[in-house]
């Protein structure tokens, strides 16, 4: 499988039907889960039908896919998932950046790692003009990996989700780059 992307550390790969194994140990990790659902199990089922195929979707806009999967470069090991897509699949210029890694993978640098070279590809490469990502506020961690990556925080606001989790009731976070930021700070 080619790689879409490569760094230092890390070899971002599209997924494929043969990931679903690397996903359903990965969500079904309650530390993993604790920000996304409240740390519930996804069930296989779930993953097959639902989460692949939307890792799978290719963006006309970038011809290419939205969601990578994040391998440790040095042993090939499957450390989590990359997400780099437009928020409107015909139109390259707004993308959400999101990541999810396994928990071996956390304090190791390689959220900001990967974060960085997929905001410099989509800003040399894909026509992008501006990042942006969201976290629940109470998410010290993620906030730290988009602020290192260098977005910078927009504003708070309050997500219409349908299951409250604990911290929720903090609201969510919006961090953003633009490609003229980017470029000033380079």
């Amino acid at each position: 499988m080619s790689a879409f992307l490569e760094t230092e550390r890390l070899v971002l790969r599209p997924f494929t039907d043969a990931d679903v194994e690397h996903l359903v140990a990965l969500d079904n990790d309650p530390d993993v889960m604790r920000f996304i659902n409240g740390g519930r199990p996804t069930s296989r089922d779930t993953i097959q039908e639902r989460i692949l195929p939307r890792l799978l979707h290719d963006y006309p806009c970038f011809g290419t896919r939205g969601y990578w999967a994040a391998e440790e470069k040095a042993t090939g090991t499957f450390l989590g998932w990359f997400e780099f897509r437009p928020l409107d699949e015909h139109n390259p210029e707004v993308v959400e950046l999101g990541y999810r890694l396994n928990q071996a993978a956390w304090g190791k640098g390689y959220a900001t790692e990967g974060s960085r070279a997929l905001i410099s590809k989509g800003f040399t490469d894909l026509g992008v003009e501006r990042v942006t990502a969201n976290t629940m506020a109470v998410n010290s961690r993620s906030r730290r990996v988009m602020a290192k990556a260098g977005l910078s925080f927009l504003r708070n606001f309050t997500g219409d989700w349908p299951d409250a989790i604990e911290g929720s009731e903090h609201g969510e976070v919006e961090y953003v780059l633009t490609r003229a930021d980017w470029e000033q700070r380079r």
